[in-house]
């Protein structure tokens, strides 16, 4: 039976008790980890969120009632030890912090007892994904877990800290927002006192952060809650944490350097890894030509090369077809693989068909320097030296080609460059490869739509030099946009906004907008923006994937206290769940089936 905490009080969480506390009374509280019953004697390993700490109860020290209590300990039973303080006389434990104590227990109260829980509370647990969501609340005690969290706290105190000394204000934005048109899909929120009408929830700050540059804040800050109603991957949750920023009078190289000196300080605070500044930059074109990617992985190599001229008059059909469309050749030599096995090649073409690719052509060397290939027989002599020179080749080499317009060819060349070298074991998962990537298109075509999308959002700013071809090469004007990218994964990114009426106006005009439905979507933003608004820029951090990067996990959910399973449901709480009909008519609203039924 469960016993009160009256009249207890902790001194200590478990690893703070240390030699300092040698043959000192300490009480100490906390989940069962292990019991070990030696008869005479009983071994608790206590466990809380500071580790664990051996407790010892001898009969002729507790009594007997308490050891019998002692002996009804469990696994996850929630206790209280009261006790001194004694070095281990033997079995020391090196992998533990308090593996050289021990407590010596006067006194036990049980504060709650436990079922016999569904997994073992361990850490790196080998227990499926859907059962440790299903008990969240207990795979939260695994203290690797554990560790990720605090870690996390760590992070945003050292956040905010930072971002408070360089004059920053945090200030938070509605969560309750207007929905409008650009960017992913929202999550909608229907008002019972607007009937037909519906809130959004927001994917970002993005308005309300550039409305307070407006009024004349300067800097803002917040650790902003966002919604995106899009699918889910490992690196993607429905709702997230942003670590979010606005500066005013600011340019480009203003915001990179602030960033760069906080990301340098959270690196060193948490994990104690200096990032040497400043950190490199590269331009969205040299970042897809070379990795086929806008958040490129450059702790290794295989970079794309382009061998289109090399490639224009040769006799493959692939190839001279995919120019004279406008696309292009391009291939990555993986070194070393020349003797890569046919079944292992051939389910690299389907890899790279599953990333859009129409097939997949290699041409293996080997080591006598003939050449394995599945277009060779389409080229002269001179034209298949002309390649591999192009390509760097060497005996031993294994060389790949995608051929097909431009888009295609980066996302499958680069999706198969990171697949190779997770393969192969190509870099160091310990090694920290910061990037900033610049000059990212202001456009792109949809075909979806039959028209210019914002690359980023409507107010990012244009390169001055590149405005002037924006009615006549729209595609080509390069934005003031700028991501920062570590080891392949984009952590942030952010723009120099549009504060010019003039370009503001013109932008909603190559997106398609007319006057009244910019007004209607942005009105209130523009009607701010003719009240005299400074220049100003942003940026802001995904926390979950700059967590996940700094503690090794491979998905966000190891760093998120409650996340999401990639239907979007929680399978902890069953949310999201159906509600009741008079919660629906007081919204006005009637669920209507995909069979065209009606509930």
């Amino acid at each position: 039976m469960a016993e009160s905490m009256k009249g207890l009080h902790r001194s200590h969480r478990c690893t703070e008790v240390s030699d300092a506390e040698i043959g000192k009374k300490v009480t100490v509280m906390g989940w069962v980890q292990k019991r070990r019953n030696l008869g005479s004697l009983i071994f608790i390993d206590l466990r809380d969120r500071s580790g664990i700490l051996q407790i010892v109860f001898d009969e002729n020290v507790i009594g007997a009632e308490g050891f019998e209590k002692a002996g009804e300990l469990r696994s996850e039973y929630v206790i209280a030890a009261e006790g001194t303080v004694q070095k281990r006389a033997a079995a020391v434990n090196e992998h533990l912090k308090t593996g050289g104590i021990e407590v010596i227990a006067e006194s036990l109260r049980i504060l709650s007892e436990s079922q016999t829980p569904p997994f073992q509370i361990e850490e790196n647990s080998q227990t499926k994904d859907e059962v440790r969501l299903k008990y969240r609340y207990l795979d939260l005690r695994r203290p690797d877990i554990q560790r990720n969290l605090m870690l996390r706290s760590r992070v945003l105190q050292i956040m905010r800290n930072f971002m408070a000394e360089e004059g920053f204000l945090e200030i938070e934005t509605p969560i309750l927002c207007k929905s409008t048109p650009e960017g992913a899909r929202d999550y909608l929120v229907p008002s019972r006192v607007h009937p037909g009408n519906f809130y959004a929830l927001p994917q970002s700050p993005q308005l309300f952060k550039q409305l307070l540059m407006a009024s004349g804040y300067d800097r803002y800050f917040q650790i902003a809650r966002c919604f995106r109603d899009e699918d889910l991957r490992a690196d993607r949750q429905p709702e997230f944490t942003q670590a979010d920023m606005e500066l005013s009078f600011v340019d480009i190289d203003d915001v990179l350097e602030i960033n760069e000196r906080l990301l340098q300080c959270v690196f060193r605070e948490t994990i104690g890894v200096e990032i040497p500044l400043p950190l490199p930059r590269m331009s969205w074109q040299e970042a897809m030509d070379r990795y086929g990617s806008d958040k490129p992985d450059t702790r290794f190599g295989m970079e794309l090369v382009d061998v289109s001229e090399t490639v224009q008059n040769c006799g493959f059909g692939v190839f001279t077809g995919a120019l004279q469309n406008g696309g292009s050749v391009r291939g990555i030599n993986v070194a070393g693989q020349g003797a890569m096995p046919r079944k292992k090649i051939d389910k690299l073409v389907e890899f790279a068909k599953g990333c859009g690719a129409k097939g997949l052509a290699y041409l293996a060397v080997n080591e006598d320097g003939t050449c394995k290939s599945s277009f060779a027989k389409f080229m002269t002599e001179d034209e298949l030296n002309a390649l591999l020179q192009k390509m760097n080749a060497k005996p031993g080499d294994l060389l790949l080609f995608a051929a097909d317009k431009n888009k295609i060819v980066w996302n499958v060349l680069g999706a198969l460059r990171l697949q190779l070298a997770e393969e192969l074991e190509l870099y160091d998962k310990n090694r920290y490869d910061f990037l900033w990537i610049t000059e990212f298109p202001l456009l792109e075509w949809s075909d979806e739509e039959n028209r210019f999308m914002a690359m980023h959002h409507p107010f990012t700013m244009p390169m001055e030099e590149d405005w002037d071809k924006i009615d006549t090469d729209p595609g080509a004007v390069r934005a003031k946009a700028y991501d920062i990218v570590l080891n392949g994964t984009e952590l942030g990114g952010g723009s120099v906004r549009i504060h010019q009426d003039d370009i503001q106006e013109k932008m909603f005009e190559v997106l398609g907008f007319t006057k009244e439905r910019a007004h209607e979507q942005f009105g209130f933003l523009l009607d701010a923006f003719s009240y005299g608004v400074p220049p100003h820029a942003g940026l802001a951090y995904g926390v979950d994937r700059l967590i996940m990067h700094l503690v090794h996990a491979d998905s966000i959910r190891d760093v998120i206290a409650f996340p999401k399973v990639k239907d979007a449901s929680d399978l902890m709480s069953a949310a999201p769940g159906e509600v009741e009909e008079k919660q629906l008519e007081e919204l006005g609203i009637r669920i209507v089936k995909a069979d065209g039924g009606q509930n």
